[in-house]
């Protein structure tokens, strides 16, 4: 089944990097807030790009969109990041047409995360299909994509336990943070930053721990207030960040910065501490470990700790993918139709203009012309005819685009 152009010369391609191969420093390079996101969007757009989607999270970043040449999206990623070329050659990832629908399929439904069945992933491919049709940078070709994806993961979510059982990076901090420091319902920690991954952490430690002895600060206060309500945690000002430090056992760091946010210059310690750092780019200098008694575990870290739920998990990939294929199948049927129709359609409107011109040239010449009878049996024979046609072009050995460019060379029509 081919699935070559959408439009004359564009062609659907999938861009970008993740966990499988790029490290948490060069994910950090390519990643996009917001801003980076918008700016992306509005480059596209004078750019002539039809239709595009973005995301960016903590495990990948990724463009989906119709181009010329894949390079017209690896150059908006570039653009609008720290990543270079040369970085994004070493372990990036360009898939076209069906393998980029596939890749989609399989980062929507969490089979492509860094912990199998996390359904995070769709809330962002949501976020990121409304930004860009706001932008008028959707066409129907991804719209109906994104929404089989869509409905493939919850499809997934409701009729598999590929979900099922407690495991994220979150729940891998709460275990590593158990496992190594002693008493830890008597120990003080410190939330730095109100990053998702970090708040889990938080909540998921007042949860197993009857916790009273965390205290969260972040450079806003606003957004610290609104988090510390939640999980009935203290909150200090972003100024007494190192005194605060000092004082802590274990330091969640979940800030959202580009830039390291804790080094050791501010670390001034009188006990150990454990510092978990749940950000990505890195927010945690290295060089923090030159200080006796301080234990740095990033992310990256954290994930590899699978457990049984992971492993249960996996024996669950077999009904997911076959969700996945009837969905997939679903929509390749209708790209298909979406196809053919307009070139069935201009073959029908040929047929037509033949039939009419010999019509005329026998009303001419025949002096007791059967009007009705003439035209009953043309129409029969251009329904027989399109049909066959139509059967050749539903065929799943077709070449539709090939098949097209034959008829409307043979017929001389241009399907619209």
């Amino acid at each position: 089944m081919d699935n070559k152009h959408i439009s004359k010369h564009t062609t659907f391609y999938a861009i970008g990097l993740s966990y499988k191969k790029a490290d948490a420093d060069i994910r950090g390079r390519f990643s996009l807030d917001s801003n980076a996101i918008q700016t992306l969007l509005d480059q596209a757009k004078k750019e002539n790009i039809e239709a595009l989607v973005v995301t960016s999270t903590c495990n990948r970043t990724e463009i989906y969109g119709f181009a010329e040449h894949p390079f017209q999206l690896i150059k908006l990623l570039c653009d609008n990041s720290q990543g270079t070329v040369e970085d994004f050659q070493k372990v990036a990832y360009v898939y076209k047409n069906q393998e980029a629908i596939s890749h989609l399929f399989k980062v929507g439904t969490g089979l492509d995360s860094q912990i199998l069945g996390d359904f995070e992933i769709i809330s962002q491919l949501k976020i990121a299909f409304t930004e860009s049709k706001k932008m008028n940078l959707m066409n129907a070709f991804l719209e109906r994509l994104i929404n089989s994806v869509i409905q493939a993961s919850k499809k997934i979510k409701n009729e598999t336990e590929i979900s099922s059982g407690a495991t994220s990076v979150s729940f891998a901090s709460v275990q590593y943070i158990f496992k190594n420091v002693e008493d830890i319902s008597n120990k003080n920690i410190l939330l730095f930053g109100t990053g998702k991954i970090g708040r889990n952490t938080c909540e998921n430690l007042v949860k197993h721990t009857k916790h009273d002895h965390i205290t969260l600060i972040n450079r806003t206060k606003d957004k610290a207030e609104r988090l510390a309500r939640k999980l009935d945690v203290i909150v200090k000002d972003y100024a007494d960040l190192q005194l605060e430090i000092q004082k802590a056992d274990v330091l969640v760091v979940a800030t959202g910065a580009q830039n390291p946010t804790v080094d050791k210059a501010i670390l001034n310690l009188k006990k150990p501490l454990l510092i978990l750092d749940l950000s990505i780019p890195k927010n945690v200098h290295e060089n923090v470990t030159d200080i006796e008694n301080v234990t740095l575990v990033h992310m990256d870290h954290l994930s590899q700790m699978t457990d049984e739920t992971l492993e249960n998990r996996k024996k669950h990939i077999p009904a997911a993918e076959a969700i996945i294929e009837e969905i997939k199948e679903e929509f390749f049927t209708w790209t298909k139709g979406r196809k053919f129709a307009p070139a069935i359609h201009a073959l029908k409107a040929k047929l037509n203009s033949i039939k009419e011109s010999e019509l005329n040239t026998q009303r001419k010449k025949i002096s007791n012309f059967d009007e009705e009878q003439a035209e009953l049996i043309s129409n029969r024979i251009i329904q027989k005819i399109t049909n066959h046609f139509a059967n050749h072009l539903k065929d799943e050995n077709t070449m539709v685009d090939e098949s097209i460019e034959w008829i409307e060379k043979i017929f001389q029509i241009e399907a619209k």
